[in-house]
């Protein structure tokens, strides 16, 4: 796990695939979030919530990109 807040699983995984991205778990839901703008690939999450991630991420950006690239060495470009 990367990170916890409000109840809301902030996760980057290894051996994952492109684009960049983080995993973004809240109870039932979860949704993937691409790193570099931020807009949802797939899933669902309740809007409070999202915001809440959302507004995470832009504070996180560039520390949650250095983790996606350190545990994904081969899909940097």
């Amino acid at each position: 796990m990367f990170e916890s807040f409000q109840g809301i699983k902030i996760y980057v995984y290894d051996f994952d695939h492109n684009p960049p991205h983080f995993h973004a778990i809240y109870a039932e839901y979860e949704v993937l979030i691409d790193i570099r703008d931020l807009s949802v690939l797939r899933g669902e999450m309740p809007a409070n919530k999202l915001k809440q991630i959302i507004k995470w991420a832009k504070l996180n950006q560039q520390h949650l990109l250095e983790e996606f690239e350190a545990l994904n060495p081969k899909l940097r470009k």
